[in-house]
């Protein structure tokens, strides 16, 4: 079997929100700019009006002035003054030959940012990752960061 098999294979199990933020996610990684690392990532949050808000790395030459895919949807969310609260986000990586990459675990600003909005809306939501044909689901975004950082 394939990977797109065993992709698909994979986004079969999931119930209909969960597909949807994915291939969301899937669409998100269209608008990456990475001309520098090739490593385009996309995401997307579903939130509990039904509502998909996409992100995407966007890469600088003056880096570190770039900005995480993760961290792009956040903002985008927080900054549309949104009522609504995040059900799931959903992250796909693809590596410099277009193939999906074997991870895609968020970085350590990604995940104090995720944990932050959490925190805000006083709810968890899923993380869903897409890497190596696989899909991996967890509960919350704190399960990313243990010892996160709290006012």
């Amino acid at each position: 079997m394939g990977f797109k098999e065993s992709f698909e294979n994979q986004l079969d199990k999931l119930n209909n929100e969960e597909q949807l933020v994915v291939k969301a996610a899937l669409k998100a990684v269209k608008s990456s700019h990475s001309p520098y690392s090739n490593y385009k990532v996309g995401a997307s949050l579903l939130l509990d009006n039904g509502e998909t808000i996409l992100g995407s790395n966007q890469e600088n030459v003056a880096y570190p002035s770039g900005i995480c895919a993760e961290r792009s949807a956040l903002f985008t969310y927080g900054s549309g003054g949104r009522q609504s609260t995040i059900k799931i986000l959903a992250i796909v990586a693809f590596d410099e030959k277009g193939e999906q990459s074997e991870t895609c675990s968020p970085c350590g600003a990604c995940r104090q940012v995720m944990i932050e909005f959490e925190e805000l809306q006083k709810q968890p939501y899923k993380v869903i990752f897409c890497y190596e044909g696989k899909i991996k689901i967890l509960k919350s975004s704190s399960e990313l960061l243990p010892f996160a950082f709290h006012f």
